[in-house]
């Protein structure tokens, strides 16, 4: 079994914190810290013939702050508990309908291009935060490596131009935001939605663990139906 090595842990930690100092100058949405990050740290993987499992192993001390780091979002909610409380119908319909379509439009388009099931059931749970999506996905039948990467993906492709798209579309209501940011791109977005705005990362925390939850109660149901339907 192959060890880690030494070098894999700082070099995350550096490589992070330069792209986020980079990202705070300049505030270009393409230059999302861990966007720089898997740009340079992929290639350097590449050139040095460095296998994943090693830096993996190296730098897993970071994986395992994964989880108390999204607990922690609790503390943002608990700050805005009085709106939570005046607004939680509106805030629960729109998580609702929100896990919904997300699960819906993945893996529907998946199946209309001819993914297999198993593809497809990767697919469906891109929209949650990576834990919940890999145990989501293995109990539909799905590839949690898969979902991992497609997790990634949705979460960069939100933080990247999610508020940009919400600018054109004129949103401004801090809750609206967030929830949007919550719901669709979950711990990036919520990330990014944090940095920007205080409130706003509240409400996208708070979207990040409704959807999580919505997800993983709905999903066995839903995916049978959607093979039906578009399979």
């Amino acid at each position: 079994m192959m060890g880690e090595i030494w070098w894999s842990l700082p070099l995350t930690v550096a490589v992070f914190f330069a792209a986020r100092k980079l990202a705070t100058r300049l505030r270009m949405p393409l230059l999302n810290p861990l966007l720089v990050s898997m740009a340079v740290i992929i290639p350097l993987l590449l050139l040095t013939h460095t296998p994943y499992a090693r830096y993996f192993a190296g730098s897993k001390i970071l994986n395992d702050l994964l989880q108390p780091a999204v607990v922690a979002l609790a503390f943002p909610l608990y700050e805005q508990l009085h709106q939570i409380r005046a607004r939680w119908k509106s805030i629960i319909t729109i998580c609702f309908i929100g896990s919904i379509t997300a699960m819906c439009t993945g893996t529907a388009i998946a199946l209309w291009m001819g993914a297999s099931p198993q593809v497809a059931a990767s697919i469906l749970p891109k929209s949650v935060t990576t834990p919940i999506a890999m145990a989501v996905s293995q109990s539909i039948g799905g590839i949690p490596a898969i979902s991992a990467v497609c997790v990634i993906f949705v979460g960069v492709l939100g933080a990247v131009l999610g508020h940009s798209l919400l600018n054109l579309l004129r949103i401004r209501t801090k809750a609206s935001r967030g929830l949007a940011m919550g719901t669709a791109s979950h711990a990036l977005g919520t990330a990014r939605a944090a940095e920007l705005d205080y409130q706003e990362g509240a409400f996208s925390s708070l979207a990040l663990v409704l959807c999580g939850i919505i997800t993983s109660l709905i999903a066995p149901f839903l995916f049978p139906l959607l093979l039906v339907m578009f399979g």
